[in-house]
């Protein structure tokens, strides 16, 4: 334990109280500026020496002296300097001992939180600083971290009152307490707690932040395939990790905001799995892993507005009622785009920070001065195809190598879910099959993670979906048969939805040769039901593409909105965006997505405008060239 020099400890007690130090007590259990039952050893001209323990002992000069007292006579004295060789000097406090009701400071021995478990029931020092004050009806929980992990100290006053108010957040700490346990882990019932200052501060601080660093990196791992693609963004999603793990080193809240479709809860839940196993290993309080992360589904492609002042609401809730820090936001699947910022620049008010992994089409000029952290296969010359499912297992396994058996499935369920027609898609696929599971089993997952994310709404379903997805699934038959029942749902559902919808559908044939297919949604499919108007049209769609084998182009739309997907034709559709904004003033177009995969959003009164121009614009694009030379061979 580190010596404190002068003005370095300051207690936190009331002015009154009064130690009594244990025989083994030593200069580690005594502070400058509080008081101490003492014994006379020494009676000299200038004063006299007093002892406070078989280690600990100093002069009380006869200038602090308010009474001529004898060898064997107990003191009350203030500690008034510790010196730099180790010499103390007191002052008589005037206080009679026989009047004080005394608190005993037992000397432990300094250990770390990872030396906890096998310390029960000793006397220890831990210093560290304070990552949460939770005041509860009992004792006030100040959470402590060395670097290594985080314990909960439980300092005890009147029930409900707040034990040591000046300790606050961030406080470097010395605390002095037995180590017991509660519901089956450790925690420090603290006799004393001393914030330190200056070089005892700084020395904890630095040793601190370097346990910190070296255990908030990310773990070495392979990936699962060998793929030029996601080499390009190993470093970033690296960087990610770290944030983090140093997040969970922190007691920093983590929220992760996921788009709720597949290939977001392919990319979500391996992370939470990851961080939650992470926050298990660092936390010694069994419920943090359900305090510090939650994982909360977004119904639109982007951050909304609703999504954030929520968010916002309930992490100043927290800090209020449970001493927390406010939250790292983590967006996955979603928070590339200029329809992020408004929400963003709602949280730059604030000391939260964004993280995004994503793969739709980014504006980063919009973003960039806004988050942290942004991975996306856009900014590295690549697109779409390497799905956020894809990336965020690898994230997963940086912060929990452990886990990699359980996903080798998970990249193909992404990749199928989110249609990536990636070089790498027969690798994972390979991979999946070595794990057991064939394709059709893997496009099941995909269906039933829809499905259930359509009736989950808002609601992450935690155990729900783990069960569909088989990642920290514990019975593999249940997880059969819920997919087998959810998918077979869900392909119903779909069937009976494009039965009803077909003869509605108008078909075009676009000067570029491309089939347009539209469906108005709102008028000729269930409202309010499975399969939503995104995923009618796609599933449309996909009908088409495969009856025609033709370039096609697919709009669902409803009064304010249009839903878009195209095959063989090259479109960018975030592109197209910007340009209907130009020109159709007061029309309220916004969206994007990916380059041939999106939504537009406007008012109702100009819908038709809108969408006649939209289709231009799609009749002008080009064909891709090998579905080009196939139309060309038909007219012929």
């Amino acid at each position: 334990m580190t010596q404190s020099a002068a003005g370095d400890a300051e207690s936190t007690t009331d002015d009154g109280v009064v130690y009594d130090l244990g025989p083994d007590c030593t200069l580690e259990d005594v502070d400058e500026g509080d008081r101490y039952l003492a014994t006379v050893n020494g009676v000299v001209d200038y004063g006299v020496f007093v002892d406070l323990s078989d280690h600990v002992s100093g002069l009380v000069h006869e200038s602090n002296l308010d009474a001529d007292p004898a060898v064997g006579d107990d003191l009350v004295v203030e500690l008034v300097e510790i010196r730099d060789n180790g010499d103390l000097g007191f002052a008589d406090a005037d206080v009679a001992p026989e009047a004080v009701d005394a608190v005993a400071v037992v000397h432990g021995d300094e250990v770390g939180v990872d030396d906890l478990t096998d310390r029960v029931g000793d006397t220890v020092h831990l210093e560290g600083d304070v990552v949460q004050v939770k005041q509860t009806g009992g004792p006030t929980i100040f959470s402590v971290r060395d670097g290594a992990g985080v314990v909960p100290c439980a300092a005890f006053e009147e029930a409900g009152i707040r034990a040591y108010p000046e300790v606050g957040l961030d406080d470097v700490v010395r605390a002095t307490g037995t180590v017991e346990t509660r519901d089956g882990a450790v925690q420090l019932e603290v006799d004393r707690l001393v914030r330190l200052r200056g070089e005892a501060e700084a020395e904890v601080r630095e040793r601190v932040e370097a346990a910190v660093a070296e255990r908030a990196a990310p773990e070495e791992v392979e990936p699962l395939i060998e793929w030029p693609a996601f080499e390009t963004l190993r470093d970033d999603l690296a960087a990610v990790a770290e944030r983090l793990r140093r997040a969970v080193l922190s007691g920093r809240p983590v929220r992760l905001r996921h788009h709720a479709d597949g290939d977001g809860m392919c990319a979500s839940v391996p992370v939470q799995l990851a961080l939650q196993n992470f926050v298990a290993e660092v936390h010694e309080d069994p419920d943090a892993p359900r305090h510090l992360f939650k994982r909360l589904p977004s119904k639109a492609p982007f951050y909304e507005m609703e999504d954030v002042t929520r968010d916002l609401n309930f992490a100043l809730e927290d800090r209020e009622r449970h001493g927390q820090r406010l939250p790292l936001l983590f967006m996955v699947d979603n928070g590339s785009t200029e329809e992020d910022t408004p929400a963003y620049r709602a949280l730059d008010q604030y000391d939260i920070p964004v993280l995004v992994v994503d793969h739709h089409h980014p504006d980063p000029d919009a973003v960039g001065p806004l988050v942290e952290e942004h991975v996306n296969p856009y900014l590295h010359g690549e697109d779409y195809r390497v799905t956020t499912g894809m990336m965020c297992v690898e994230l997963a396994r940086m912060i929990d190598p452990s886990m990699a058996d359980d996903l080798e499935h998970v990249p193909a369920v992404a990749g199928l879910s989110d249609r990536s027609k990636a070089d790498a898609m027969d690798d994972y696929l390979a991979l999946a099959a070595e794990a057991g599971y064939a394709e059709d089993d893997l496009r099941d997952i995909g269906e039933a993670l829809d499905y259930a994310a359509h009736w989950l709404r808002y609601d992450p379903g935690d155990s729900l979906v783990e069960d569909v997805l088989n990642v920290g699934c514990d019975d593999p038959d249940r997880h059969a048969e819920l997919v087998d029942f959810l998918a077979d749902r869900a392909r119903r559902d779909v069937d009976e939805q494009l039965d009803d919808a077909e003869p509605h559908v108008e078909h075009e044939r676009l000067d570029n040769g491309a089939h347009l297919y539209r469906l108005d949604v709102e008028n000729h499919a269930r409202r309010f039901t499975y399969p939503a108007p995104g995923k009618t049209t796609g599933e449309l769609h996909d009908r088409k593409v495969q009856e025609t084998g033709d370039p096609v182009i697919t709009i669902g739309y409803g009064p304010d909105f249009a839903v878009l997907r195209s095959d063989g034709v090259r479109l960018d559709i975030p592109n197209m965006v910007e340009e209907l904004k130009t020109e159709f003033e007061g029309a309220g177009v916004s969206g994007g997505g990916h380059l041939v995969v999106g939504s537009i959003k406007f008012v109702s009164g100009m819908r038709e405008p809108v969408v006649d121009a939209l289709v231009e614009k799609m009749a002008d694009a080009e064909l891709d060239e090998a579905l080009r030379s196939t139309l060309v061979r038909e007219d012929d």
